[in-house]
């Protein structure tokens, strides 16, 4: 059973930094897409940071510069970086995995919801003046 259960997020002023953590479990192989995303009421889930299964990255244009995602193979785990927080990045923050694809995928992919197949519970992130 395929589980992702994120942590780390919280409220923070603006400027600040959190660094997300994404464990997984109950799959094996690494080579698969992943990604952060987040979520406000009343709009649609958006990409932030996604990295393929060999390892290239896309950022949402809003968190370039800003935001790193990055993996460690050996612990399942998936970690998001954010540095010099804004007020607009206060929202909910999911992990995903899309056991259909290694490659092609990308934080601008449309309908999120639909192409990752297996999303964690969601951590907030609050960022405040």
């Amino acid at each position: 059973q395929v589980q992702l259960v994120e942590s780390g997020g919280g409220s923070v002023q603006a400027g600040g930094s959190l660094r997300l953590s994404c464990v997984a479990s109950g799959y094996s192989d690494s080579g698969y897409c992943m990604g952060w995303f987040r979520q406000i009421p009343g709009k649609e889930r958006e990409g932030v940071a996604v990295i393929a299964g060999d390892g290239s990255i896309s950022y949402a244009d809003s968190v370039k510069g800003r935001f790193t995602i990055s993996k460690d193979n050996a612990k399942n785990t998936l970690y998001l970086q954010m540095n010099s927080l804004k007020l607009e990045d206060t929202a909910t923050y999911f992990c995903a995995t899309d056991l259909r694809r290694r490659f092609a995928c990308y934080a601008s992919d449309p309908h999120p919801t639909l192409a990752f197949g297996y999303w964690g519970q969601g951590t907030q992130v609050t960022v405040s003046s």
